[in-house]
């Protein structure tokens, strides 16, 4: 019974964790003001007719904080990155020099900064929906062993042990946030 107690709860921690990963990898995207190559992790291009992550034909540089340089490692690739980066709707208008594409990032306004802290807090809110979520399962299935022989004292122990745990990936996401939040309103 013991092992099963602890199966669950590793479970519902790996899934906590995974929500936190996700919100992480979802807040790369928003765009901070300053240019990062994980921007363009959304660019796909049209590569020998499949569609082909840009970072997989071009190589991605910050020369500065406001520029992104994508450097084609064909020539000939030049006019489709340039096509798929209008597509991708990342308000981004790329320059062509015949050699490569700079992206300048334009400075976020302050109406910008706070839809993009709207939109962090409603990643978030996944996150902690995601943690609630886990926590369910973990306390159901906590519940199915007491049906099953669990004593009732370690079933409420073990009920709480699972509220602290999602009580601290709920602060991670708090942190997460507030860091992202940080960054984004800072000029």
């Amino acid at each position: 019974m013991e092992e099963e107690i602890q199966f669950e709860m590793d479970a519902a921690k790996e899934a906590m964790q995974k929500a936190i990963d996700r919100l992480v990898k979802e807040l790369t995207k928003v765009r901070a003001g300053k240019a990062n190559p994980s921007m363009l992790s959304s660019v796909f291009v049209e590569y020998y007719g499949a569609k082909t992550p840009l970072s997989q034909v071009a190589n991605i540089s910050t020369p500065d904080a406001r520029t992104l340089m994508v450097q084609p490692w064909e020539k000939n690739l030049i006019q489709d990155i340039s096509k798929a980066i209008i597509d991708s709707n990342l308000g981004l208008n790329p320059q062509n020099n015949g050699e490569a594409i700079i992206l300048a990032i334009p400075p976020l306004t302050e109406e910008r900064r706070r839809d993009l802290v709207k939109q962090t807090r409603g990643y978030g809110e996944d996150a902690k929906v995601a943690i609630r979520v886990a926590r369910k399962d973990a306390n159901d299935a906590i519940k199915q062993m007491q049906k099953d022989g669990l004593p009732e004292d370690t079933a409420k122990r073990t009920e709480d042990e699972i509220q602290v745990i999602t009580q601290k990936f709920t602060e991670k996401v708090e942190t997460v946030l507030a860091e992202k939040e940080k960054d984004i309103m800072t000029v």
